[in-house]
């Protein structure tokens, strides 16, 4: 009999984006105290391997201390990866250091691929030093 399994690779894409409009807000208890809460709306532009401009994503923030905590976050991408039309949603988790450093994991939610990305898995990340306009990230991801 035939093999009818189709065999599926992990792809490496790569690229940059740039955020603008960071919108941000204390939820509580109030901007001295530690530990807070914040929430932040933030628009995206990805460039290289993923191609999309004005993403969605929306961050819920935690300061440990007034320079310092961690975040979750959800991000609507849509446009291109790697020449495929379409879109896809990333849940994000991360942290931030004393000098602004931000390191950040994301992971395609299960589901959310549309147009020529259904069926999308992957993960990636991204490491963010204060004052830098561009940020490196990283993608793996299947298509199945």
């Amino acid at each position: 009999m035939p093999d009818t399994r189709t065999e599926t690779r992990t792809i490496t894409t790569t690229g940059h984006f740039t955020f603008a409009d960071w919108q941000e807000r204390v939820i509580g208890p109030s901007e001295d105290a530690s530990p807070r809460l914040a929430h932040a709306s933030v628009r995206n532009t990805f460039s290289g391997g993923i191609e999309a401009a004005g993403t969605i994503c929306e961050y819920s923030i935690v300061y440990t201390t007034s320079k310092t905590g961690s975040f979750a976050g959800m991000e609507l991408l849509t446009g291109r990866l790697d020449g495929r039309e379409g879109g896809f949603a990333v849940e994000e988790r991360g942290w931030f250091d004393e000098d602004g450093t931000v390191h950040c994991a994301f992971e395609v939610v299960e589901g959310s691929g549309s147009g020529e990305l259904t069926g999308l898995k992957g993960k990636g990340g991204f490491t963010a030093r204060h004052g830098e306009t561009a940020v490196a990230y990283r993608f793996e991801y299947e298509l199945g």
